[in-house]
């Protein structure tokens, strides 16, 4: 059995240990340096990272041929409608190719008066606001890992990804991770 930690990566950290000219990385949450991420997550992006020192489960985790489940709470631009649902659920005609069937649905939580889900914590610096164009929360979750995957399929249906989490890989979820903070998990 191998130990994880699991990272709630910040908005705007980079997904690497060395030193950035730009932006803070890993080397600024997690104190070891005998770790790895197994898999990538945007700057741009928050949530669930899974680090470890086991260079195959490493491999296991990333590798598509497991077919690990990664579910994101997304939250885009407009209100998402039935059709949009259906298609990022069929699969999207991207430049790459067609995406593999992923389930995709509204985000039923009780929303603030920011509009976000109740414990979502609110992201620094906020996503950018327009008065007079809502927006609205969906979950989807993927089976395959393309380059900037989830920001492509809203787009290509029509509503921008403002704000992108990931809340699970696999078993392993977020919990009750604040940004920037870690736990240890023995699995695998």
């Amino acid at each position: 059995m191998s130990q994880l930690l699991l990272l709630n990566k910040p908005f705007n950290v980079i997904c690497q240990f060395s030193p950035h000219p730009r932006y803070p990385s890993l080397a600024d949450y997690v104190p070891f340096r005998d770790l790895y991420p197994a898999g990538r997550l945007d700057t741009d992006s928050e949530g669930l990272l899974i680090l470890t020192h086991d260079g195959s489960l490493q491999h296991r985790i990333t590798d598509p041929r497991h077919k690990l489940a990664k579910t994101y709470w997304v939250q885009v631009e407009g209100l998402i409608d039935s059709d949009a649902l259906e298609k990022l659920s069929t699969g999207i005609l991207l430049k790459d190719g067609l995406t593999k069937p992923a389930q995709a649905c509204s985000l039923v939580s009780p929303i603030n008066e920011q509009g976000d889900p109740i414990g979502l914590w609110p992201r620094n610096p906020p996503i950018r606001t327009r008065i007079a164009i809502p927006t609205s929360w969906l979950s989807i979750t993927l089976y395959e890992g393309r380059n900037r995957q989830v920001r492509r399929m809203t787009a290509a249906v029509g509503f921008p990804t403002l704000r992108l989490i990931r809340k699970q890989i696999g078993s392993l979820t977020l919990d009750d991770l604040e940004p920037g903070t870690y736990r240890w998990i023995n699995k695998w």
